[in-house]
């Protein structure tokens, strides 16, 4: 049973790969690369193909099929990134290989609290040796209204984590959980806009919240606000974003993911002039703080993609139930 791995980082998935590749008696073919046109003749043969974040378009898709390929699993949470009609419509089953929810809600936390006390501009300052005061006093967790916006595993995680700080926590998600309601309120969006301090996304992108983050819903939040998007880049429009913060409507925000940021990501561009002008523009302020959608990255988190990615291959290819199966 053959399976061609894509993006296989040698640092830290291919030992963790050829452990379980042996132990489920698979036959792997590992590739560094992101799938493209020139390297998709690695998967003749391969039943199932394992990806990361790579933008798997109809043409891709097709030339999987035509090599035989019908599984593919995604070392992800999310699937936006997979055409998901054209893998129907070729006859390709699409899995994702969800990761414990614990990582990201950390990272959540950490980064509300680098925006809240301003540590984007105290790390600069030290590094320059600028021991100064002015413009670096914080805010502290306490004092605020959280608005976290879906409560699946890793918003629920965070709501319990940030519920010992002592903050107020308000919800929105399209369906409510009774654990959440222990720690938080449940409440519309249009009053999370009135009350949060500080708004943090959990939630997928789909067709209904691209942009849930734009003009006018950030026009009706508070003075000041501090946004966190630990999700998806799509979730936010990244014009209004610049918008509101250039005009001090929003007071901080913590981005792991923007849009746009296929091909960018994870790869060493410190040489390139790149395309994102609103990343250019965003890493520039001195309140945000932009990371390269790292919240997911930990020991953990690296194990457990690749032993149930590696795990859903065989269960497609022995004809069983599989769990992480998502079209």
């Amino acid at each position: 049973m053959k399976v061609t791995v894509y993006s296989c980082r040698e640092f830290d998935e291919e030992r963790i790969f050829r452990k379980y590749g042996e132990e489920l008696g698979l036959e792997l073919v590992l590739c560094p690369d992101a799938p493209e046109p020139g390297n998709l003749g690695l998967a003749e043969g391969s039943a199932c193909v394992d990806i990361l974040t790579s933008k798997m378009t109809r043409e891709l898709l097709g030339g999987l099929r035509d090599r035989g390929v019908r599984y593919l699993v995604t070392r992800t949470i999310g699937y936006d990134h997979i055409d998901l009609e054209a893998a129907k419509e070729f006859g390709i089953t699409v899995a994702n290989a969800p990761y414990g929810p614990h990582g990201v809600a950390d990272y959540a936390v950490m980064l509300i609290l680098m925006s809240i006390r301003n540590a984007k501009r105290i790390i600069e300052r030290t590094n320059i040796q600028d021991y100064s005061l002015k413009g670096i006093q914080g805010r502290e967790l306490k004092d605020l209204t959280v608005g976290v916006i879906g409560t699946g595993r890793i918003g629920e995680t965070v709501i319990r984590s940030l519920s010992g700080f002592g903050c107020r926590l308000v919800a929105y998600d399209l369906y409510e959980k009774e654990e959440v309601k222990k720690y938080a309120e449940y409440v519309t969006l249009a009053q999370m806009w009135k009350r949060a301090d500080v708004v943090t996304l959990h939630a997928p992108l789909t067709e209904e919240n691209y942009h849930m983050i734009g003009e006018e819903s950030i026009a009706r939040m508070k003075d000041g606000v501090v946004i966190v998007n630990t999700a998806r880049g799509g979730l936010i429009d990244s014009q209004a974003l610049i918008a509101g913060i250039e005009a001090g409507k929003i007071g901080a925000a913590g981005l792991d993911v923007v849009e746009n940021e296929f091909g960018l990501y994870y790869y060493d561009r410190k040489s390139d002039v790149l395309d994102n002008r609103e990343l250019a523009v965003l890493r520039g302020f001195p309140n945000v703080t932009v990371t390269h959608h790292m919240a997911f990255y930990t020991d953990d988190c690296v194990e457990t993609v690749v032993r149930d990615s590696l795990t859903g291959c065989k269960l497609f290819l022995e004809g069983k139930e599989n769990p992480w199966r998502v079209a």
